[in-house]
């Protein structure tokens, strides 16, 4: 019951909790679109998943099959830590320790020690980056500034964009993508970045 407010603003609310409830039932948002959806399965269950994927070839429409999956399934160490084993190079199977010899800081953790240190000493200093912050060397800076750290998700132009605002709002913006998945963001570089001569700076 809501005080105050009245009927209009009680009717709303309803309509409002029962959108929500919509979007949690499983499949409802997609059969809304027009697909059939089916699921969720053990996508690592392939005798089983096999056997639906042939049952759902003989159905007409557009289809959706919703499988979930444990990243590096299999293999302990990439079970227990699925950050590091994303984009790892050659390992040791047994142990799953790189066999990188060499002892020299990598250059995303140059990057990332070097922007914490000029953030200590200058406030406007702020990290973007996109679903990335381990790889750029951002951690540190996200647990030290979490205020001034912002992981927009795997949104490449949105963080370009973004930037854009907090440069307009007074910020340094230091933007922290791979550079083969900046392509995704050349627009946004030129028209948002470039041609207003905002502070944004890119490290690849």
């Amino acid at each position: 019951f809501i005080p105050v407010v009245g009927k209009p603003v009680r009717v709303i609310l309803n309509r409002l909790e029962r959108s929500i409830k919509a979007l949690i039932v499983k499949g409802s948002w997609f059969e809304n679109l027009g697909f059939r959806y089916f699921g969720p399965i053990d996508g690592h269950d392939i005798g089983r998943l096999m056997q639906i994927l042939v049952q759902l070839k003989t159905l007409k429409g557009p289809l959706l099959l919703h499988t979930y999956t444990t990243k590096g399934k299999g293999y302990y160490f990439a079970e227990e830590d699925a950050v590091k084993f994303h984009g790892i190079s050659a390992f040791e199977q047994k142990t799953g320790r790189s066999k990188r010899k060499s002892n020299r800081p990598t250059y995303s953790k140059i990057f990332g020690d070097t922007l914490l240190e000029i953030a200590r000493e200058n406030p406007s200093i702020c990290a973007v980056t996109a679903a990335m912050s381990d790889s750029t060397g951002l951690e540190p800076f996200a647990h030290e500034f979490p205020n001034r750290f912002f992981d927009v998700g795997i949104a490449e132009g949105h963080a370009v964009t973004f930037a854009a605002g907090l440069a307009r709002g007074g910020f340094k913006p230091f933007v922290a993508i791979y550079s083969s998945f900046m392509q995704r963001s050349y627009d946004n570089i030129i028209h948002d970045v470039a041609l207003q001569n905002l502070p944004v700076t890119f490290y690849l």
